[in-house]
C-alpha cells in the first residue's frame, strides 16, 4: 500500500493554496494533486508534472489522472532514496478544460 501526500490547488484563483500532509516514512509514496476544476488530459504529462533530484536530474514516474475526482497521482517507478532531497514540479502548463492554468509553478522540496 502506497502512502500519499496531497496537494490541493485552485486554478485561476490568483494564488496557489498548497496543503501538505506529510505522513510517510517510505520511498514508495505517491503524490496526489487535487484540482478544483476538470483538467485538459493532454496537459497532464511528464513534461508538465515531474520530480527531480536536487541536481535537476529527472526521476522516472508514472502519472495518472482521475477524471472523476480531478486528481493527478505521481508515483515513482523506483523508490525514492532515503536521506535524499527531491523537488516536485507542477508547471503552469497544466490547464483546465476551459484553458485556465495555475498562476505560478508549484515547486515543493521534500526529503525521504
Amino acid at each position: 500500500m502506497s502512502n500519499y501526500i496531497t496537494i490541493e490547488s485552485i486554478l485561476g484563483s490568483g494564488k496557489n493554496r498548497v496543503k501538505q500532509d506529510l505522513k510517510f516514512k517510505t520511498g514508495s509514496f505517491v503524490w496526489k494533486i487535487k484540482f478544483t476544476a476538470p483538467l485538459n488530459p493532454s496537459t497532464v504529462n511528464n513534461r508538465n508534472l515531474y520530480v527531480t533530484s536536487m541536481n535537476n536530474i529527472p526521476l522516472a514516474t508514472n502519472i495518472r489522472y482521475d477524471t472523476v475526482n480531478n486528481c493527478i497521482e505521481i508515483e515513482p517507478l523506483d523508490p525514492y532514496k532515503r536521506n535524499e532531497s527531491y523537488l516536485l514540479h507542477v508547471t503552469t502548463n497544466v490547464k483546465s478544460k476551459k484553458g485556465q492554468s495555475l498562476p505560478n509553478e508549484i515547486t515543493i522540496q521534500f526529503k525521504v
